[in-house]
């Protein structure tokens, strides 16, 4: 299937190809400020419903019908973090917009890629992300006071992220066993050789059983190798109940990451985390205190998934000899990043809870 190119959003007064501006929410000329007219943010909002696709149905063979870019787009590979990165053909990438490597080449797929058919606008603005940020510099625990000053937030870049959803309705049964406490007086012989009681704690087992309906609505499952996955668990949920049809003027001037976990890697990662989140609704069910020997037997059905795109904000700094990274949601502004230790802090934080546990012990001996 060949990739064709929409019509360019060029702009009415110079003649520049717009791009997608998150504070303004519609195209904007980067070189004149002039926004698009009515006709250029109708196209952007995009047509026809988000489509739910059949999960058993695509894994039995999914058809060419859904790919490409609906736009002219290239793709590079880093070679440092591995991300193949996808813009429009006009430009000329230079570093990788992830880790800011200079080691990019030129990447082919043998077929396209699945066209997302939803995705989440970019929303927050540069000039919020960059406050957001340096109002984080000065709350992150341990870090040095001097870092608010020191870091940069000029490296920030907006860049849209490869997710896709899952859908199931589930039926499960579960078998336990609930523990319930109680409690028994024992005698105990002193270090003094007087004799004392103490309650002990005892568990009474029983056997419990249960069942329970529960509909999983769009688990999110990252295919991004670009970002740590504890960089975006952090910055999770998004709010895919904003979802728009995908149309390609979204990402006009963005560059999109094109997904590297596949539908069947990812199908499984979602039914993981499922049969996670099904396991502690059951363990809510369980009566008594405690529990032991629990099985949970599930059946999947109305299993449906569909391939989206997220926006978020990356910035790459540098203090002292080391790089540190920091993203955020694009969608609702959450913030996870990493950044330098001041070992005095640390150092002072230790003596304080070692001081709070002398007094502890002392008033313990009183």
């Amino acid at each position: 299937m060949e990739t064709t190119a929409l019509k360019k959003h060029h702009c009415p007064a110079c003649g520049a190809e717009a791009q997608w501006n998150p504070a303004k929410q519609a195209l904007v000329c980067p070189f004149c400020g002039t926004t698009a007219p009515g006709t250029l943010e109708v196209e952007t909002q995009g047509e026809g419903e988000i489509v739910e696709h059949d999960l058993v149905t695509a894994l039995r063979g999914v058809s060419d019908e859904h790919r490409g870019w609906q736009a002219e787009k290239t793709s590079v590979k880093c070679q440092s973090c591995q991300a193949i990165s996808v813009f429009d053909a006009t430009r000329v990438g230079q570093r990788c917009d992830f880790c800011g490597s200079s080691s990019l080449v030129p990447y082919e797929q043998l077929k396209d890629s699945f066209t997302p058919e939803s995705l989440l606008p970019l929303k927050i603005s540069e000039t919020k992300v960059r406050e957001q940020i340096r109002k984080w510099y000065g709350e992150v625990w341990f870090a040095p006071n001097k870092l608010k000053t020191a870091a940069l937030t000029d490296q920030v870049k907006g860049v849209y992220l490869p997710y896709w959803t899952f859908d199931a309705q589930v039926a499960a049964e579960w078998r336990a066993e609930a523990g319930h406490y109680y409690y028994v007086t024992e005698q105990y012989r002193t270090s003094d050789g007087r004799m004392g009681t103490r309650q002990v704690r005892q568990v009474r087992w029983e056997p419990a059983a249960g069942s329970l309906q529960h509909f999983f609505n769009d688990t999110l499952v990252s295919a991004s190798r670009a970002i740590e996955p504890h960089h975006l668990r952090a910055i999770e949920p998004f709010p895919t109940q904003d979802l728009v049809p995908y149309q390609a003027g979204f990402l006009s001037g963005w560059v999109v990451e094109r997904y590297q976990l596949d539908l069947i890697a990812a199908a499984q990662h979602s039914r993981a985390r499922m049969e996670e989140e099904l396991r502690a609704l059951c363990v809510q069910q369980i009566p008594g205190d405690t529990y032991r020997n629990l099985q949970v037997q599930a059946d999947y059905t109305g299993q449906t998934f569909k391939h989206i795109l997220t926006p978020v904000w990356l910035l790459t700094y540098n203090y002292g000899p080391r790089a540190y990274h920091v993203v955020v949601n694009g969608s609702t502004g959450a913030i996870s990043g990493d950044y330098p230790k001041s070992w005095v802090k640390i150092f002072f934080a230790v003596l304080a809870v070692l001081i709070v546990v002398l007094v502890f012990l002392s008033l313990e001996q009183k």
